[in-house]
């Protein structure tokens, strides 16, 4: 079994819908522009409210990333 290290980033997810969506607009993005996303873990959840209902969703994330091996 191979040794993997991981780099951890910092991001936040938006979204009106939902605070799952919230972090799958996060992970999806990342994806665009990282190579091997790993793991994500929700650091903080919070939201805007008007008028009394939510408005949007804000999730703040770590999410790991492996590094790549030196001989790949």
């Amino acid at each position: 079994m191979t040794e993997h290290v991981y780099k951890q980033i910092e991001l936040v997810g938006s979204s009106a819908q939902s605070s799952d969506d919230a972090i799958r607009n996060a992970v999806e993005r990342a994806g665009m522009t990282m190579r091997h996303l790993a793991w994500f873990e929700v650091t903080q959840l919070r939201g805007h409210i008007e008028e009394g209902k939510i408005a949007h969703w804000q999730v703040c994330l770590k999410v790991g990333l492996r590094l790549e091996d030196a001989d790949s």
